[in-house]
């Protein structure tokens, strides 16, 4: 059967010379640029042992941050619960009692605070609609587990130490 139309493109293959037959030209570039990596700086980090620079934006783990006094800055006025796009912050307000009254700046706090990290996305946004500075996402990287409920971090987690009084 013949073509409709008489365009036809003719390929005419050089013969390989010896050297491209037996690849020496080919495996000659490829050691090369193997060779040439091992000269090169890293590209990876190695994360445990070396910790990577973070930048100035960067959020970390979340913190309740304490007053000059030690007390929780915390009001649970729940605001952040409602910025939070991911639903990840569970809150339940109590009524400070009066022996309390170093522990909690108000009236009202936080008697359970739970943040569920898997949920979290790290947006920022608790951070800034919190009205008192409680919440801060300052922390380190949150750490791997390979249980749901470990990443359900409380107030035992949250809470920054208080300072050392001198």
């Amino acid at each position: 059967m013949e073509p409709l139309t008489n365009k036809k493109k003719v390929l005419i293959q050089k013969p390989l010379t010896f050297a491209e037959r037996i690849y020496l030209p080919a495996l000659t570039k490829g050691l090369s640029i193997t060779i040439s990596h091992f000269f090169k700086k890293e590209a990876t980090i190695r994360y445990p042992e070396v910790e990577r620079e973070m930048s100035i934006n960067w959020r970390g783990m979340h913190s309740l941050k304490r007053d000059e006094d030690g007390r929780e800055r915390c009001t649970a006025c729940g605001l952040c619960a409602l910025s939070c796009p991911a639903e990840a912050i569970t809150m339940i307000a109590a009524e400070r009692k009066p022996e309390e009254k170093d522990l909690y700046r108000e009236e009202k706090y936080a008697s359970v605070y739970e943040i569920n990290m898997l949920r979290c996305i790290f947006c920022g946004l608790c951070e800034e609609a919190c009205p008192k500075e409680a919440i801060y996402l300052d922390g380190p990287i949150v750490p791997s587990d390979y249980l749901r409920k470990d990443f359900i971090y409380g107030k035992d987690k949250l809470v920054e130490q208080p300072l050392v009084q001198k």
